[in-house]
């Protein structure tokens, strides 16, 4: 892994402390939104360095986040995206987009359920991307919602794109969790896990390519 420098300190929004403003959009959208934020504080540096490494550095690439909540992971990935990338954010929870607007104004923020993600990257102009890195909440989603959010992102992934997906590593053996392990197998030709154990609790990622069409 590539250490990346920080970015001049005038690029970065003005408002509460990073963390303290982070930690009170996470857990205000978190009480309000427990089945669509999944968690009570938002995921370390270490998970974002991880999640970072599938983010292209050369071209003009166009990464999408899903879920990116306060933002936590999407710092790392915009340290990694080269000049003429494009950085797109689908978020679903008011207090997320608010927070967002204020410390992310880079990032091409949609307000949406990822579950339309065809249609509302369409209305962007994109119709394909070169990697998807997702926050939601996969063990807590339903059989049918799985199923129609991972239909909508092996739509648009490029064929040398990759899918990473996050998941509390306790929660990959609750019900959810092995349903959502059982269809990304069948959905995707190559899936590799990664356990994050610098963050509480774990973190464990799935890395995923070439969509099972």
């Amino acid at each position: 892994m590539t250490a990346q420098q920080d970015r001049p300190a005038s690029t970065r929004p003005s408002g509460l402390p990073g963390k303290l403003g982070e930690y009170r959009a996470f857990l205000a959208g978190a009480v309000r939104n427990p089945q669509k934020v999944g968690a009570a504080t938002p995921t370390s540096a270490a998970v974002a360095g991880v999640v970072a490494q599938v983010v292209p550095t050369t071209g003009q690439p166009v990464v999408l986040e899903l879920g990116p909540g306060t933002g936590s992971l999407s710092g790392g990935i915009r340290e990694r995206l080269p000049a003429g990338a494009r950085h797109v954010g689908i978020e679903l929870v008011d207090e997320m987009v608010r927070h967002l607007q204020v410390h992310a104004p880079w990032m091409e923020l949609v307000h949406g359920d990822a579950g339309d993600l065809v249609p509302l990257l369409a209305e962007r102009g994109v119709d394909q991307v070169d990697a998807v890195i997702s926050s939601l909440p996969w063990s807590l989603l339903g059989e049918a919602d799985q199923d129609r959010i991972l239909g909508e992102v092996t739509k648009v992934l490029a064929p040398h794109g990759a899918f990473t997906a996050l998941t509390y590593l306790p929660a990959e053996h609750n019900t959810g969790g092995r349903r959502f392990r059982q269809r990304l197998a069948a959905t995707f030709d190559e899936v590799i896990t990664h356990t994050t154990w610098r963050n509480l609790p774990p973190i464990l990622h799935y890395i995923c390519r070439r969509p099972l069409l």
